[in-house]
């Protein structure tokens, strides 16, 4: 089976060092592996999308030299799949649909067989298996996680109707045929909920990579919300510069020259 990996960036703001050391690390992945690289815009959170900034995200990766495979897919033209994956898992019983507001720490599970009195459903919820979800991270090794006790049931379907990221990812990886999904840290904790929601629909279940977070002075992972620098991208020098920081963070050292020709150099 060829290899399919993927970038997914959220538009919520511009890119920033630990975008691009995503984005770099999951291209080097696909592409030592004589893959394809495909772009998704992840926009199923549709009140935090910031209008013009997936554009400007496009226009970043090509500016430091990413060339992606294919049409780029938007979630938020997807509903249709998401609604379909959410059917099928009704008709096999792993979803419910939960009157609870949100609530912090492991869900107890409260709707789980059934709607209390005098509440209506809010969201839907997914039975969390209780048994121990393990995979081999590339990186990582062998990761264990019983979801049940770790999160308990989670949201597949939002109060206010729009589809949680957690099944939105699933489906556009089956969709994408992706068998390599390489990413941040910070996403290591939502494998074992997607590799849950693998099963009961039936997919396959890619290579997992998860790389080191770039983080700020105070140890903190670089973030937009929190108003990290966005990338470079007029001054040529500033991007080579900028270029040869996040590749130097993945552990490699090439000649700064374009782009174009730093990213085949580390090949």
């Amino acid at each position: 089976m060829s290899t399919v990996g993927r970038f997914a960036p959220s538009p919520t703001g511009p890119l920033h060092l630990g975008s691009l050391v995503a984005a770099v690390g999951s291209w080097l992945y696909a592409r030592r592996a004589g893959g394809r690289w495909l772009m998704r815009i992840e926009d199923v959170d549709t009140p935090r999308v910031v209008p013009g900034s997936a554009e400007e995200i496009l226009a970043a990766l090509t500016r430091y030299g990413l060339e992606w495979d294919g049409e780029i897919v938007w979630q938020s033209r997807r509903t249709r799949l998401y609604e379909d994956a959410l059917a099928t898992l009704r008709a096999r019983g792993f979803v419910y649909d939960c009157g609870c507001s949100r609530t912090d720490g492991v869900y107890p599970g409260t709707c789980r067989n059934g709607l209390p009195a005098g509440r209506e459903a809010r969201a839907v919820r997914f039975r969390a298996p209780d048994e121990v979800i393990a995979f081999d991270d590339v990186l990582h090794g062998r990761v264990e996680e019983n979801v049940a006790t770790s999160v308990g049931d989670f949201v597949v379907k939002r109060a206010d109707g729009l589809f949680a990221y957690q099944l939105a990812v699933v489906v556009d990886d089956a969709e994408q045929s992706v068998t390599q999904v390489v990413r941040g840290d910070d996403l290591l904790s939502s494998t074992a909920r997607q590799i849950a929601l693998q099963r009961a629909l039936g997919y396959a279940t890619p290579e997992y990579v998860h790389l080191p977070l770039v983080r700020n002075a105070d140890g903190e992972k670089l973030s937009k919300r929190d108003g990290a620098l966005p990338l470079p991208t007029l001054d040529e020098r500033r991007v080579v510069e900028t270029l040869a920081i996040a590749l130097r963070f993945l552990g490699i050292d090439v000649k700064e020259s374009t782009p174009r020709e730093m990213l085949e150099s580390a090949l």
